[in-house]
């Protein structure tokens, strides 16, 4: 049974229909197609039922597809095992935030498909949270403070962020002094995150609120040199702004704890070698480059 169709059968079972799949795998529908008819003829049951709304899987499918993920990961394990050293091969996909991601990574990913050109590279820019195991993702670079979860984190970097505001907001709004005065001023935000501040040795949580809400930190900082509230937002991303006079550090007696630069993958004990080497080149990109988030001295 050919490995190619293990591993389609498993990224059609895990995103359910052919399209996601493909799209999963880089290949076309009709070559995903194919493949779920060889593996299905040579077990002489149906894996999955085909519907209007993609594909689920039968009982015979359920139960083949654990093995199927199985089978699949100790040969990649038993590959790179006989193979310590080499090329890479195979696809590499990762997930990255779209607002560092051209910028601060991207180098390194084309660095990476240079060093290895049997390696095909896929790479997802988004600063939405992706699902690493149901979208079959084998990384993502992630910055800030991670969630806790069952992914396991490589941190390769540091992170720095500050409290802003424009000149505009703090002249009609005020500037707030301790973390308690944020409750009475409007946060600009991805979500419902918290922010946390340093008080001498002592971490303080906030949760703030706020009407104006984007998953994107340059979209935040528009809107904080727009005058419409307060952002917890990265040095790269305000560097300019402050530099201009457009956003001013605010509650700087109260610091930001400092965050980091991660890469985390799904849980599992041995990590593939192509995610092991991204991990160590950006390791290394940001030891050559301490200044790449462009603090503000």
């Amino acid at each position: 049974m050919d490995i190619e169709d293990l591993q389609t059968f498993v990224a059609v079972a895990d995103t359910g229909g052919v399209s996601a799949a493909a799209r999963r795998l880089g290949v076309s529908k009709s070559i995903v197609s194919r493949r779920l008819f060889r593996i299905e003829a040579e077990l002489g049951v149906q894996l999955l039922a085909r519907t209007t709304r993609g594909a689920a899987l039968t009982e015979a499918g359920s139960t083949f597809r654990d093995h199927a993920a199985r089978a699949s990961a100790e040969i990649d394990i038993a590959r790179e095992t006989i193979l310590p050293s080499g090329d890479l091969r195979g696809r590499l996909r990762v997930a990255m935030p779209l607002t560092f991601g051209p910028t601060h990574f991207a180098p390194v990913l084309a660095e990476m498909a240079r060093q290895h050109p049997k390696l095909h590279i896929h790479t997802y820019y988004s600063d939405r949270f992706v699902d690493l195991i149901a979208e079959g993702f084998d990384c993502a670079i992630r910055a800030g403070y991670l969630q806790d979860s069952n992914l396991i984190a490589k941190r390769i970097g540091p992170f720095h962020g500050k409290l802003v505001a424009s000149p505009d907001y703090i002249a009609a709004h005020g500037s707030p002094e301790t973390p308690d005065n944020l409750v009475t001023h409007q946060a600009l935000m991805q979500g419902t995150e918290t922010w946390q501040f340093m008080d001498g040795g002592k971490v303080v949580t906030v949760q703030p609120q706020g009407r104006f809400k984007a998953d994107n930190a340059m979209a935040l900082a528009a809107a904080a040199a727009a005058g419409l509230g307060i952002a917890w937002l990265p040095d790269c991303i305000i560097h300019d702004y402050v530099a201009s006079g457009a956003l001013v550090p605010i509650m700087t007696r109260y610091p930001v704890p400092a965050a980091g630069a991660y890469v985390v993958r799904p849980p599992g004990q041995h990590p593939a070698r192509k995610v092991r080497i991204l991990t160590e080149m950006l390791t290394e990109h940001f030891k050559r480059n301490p200044d790449l988030w462009g603090l503000d001295r």
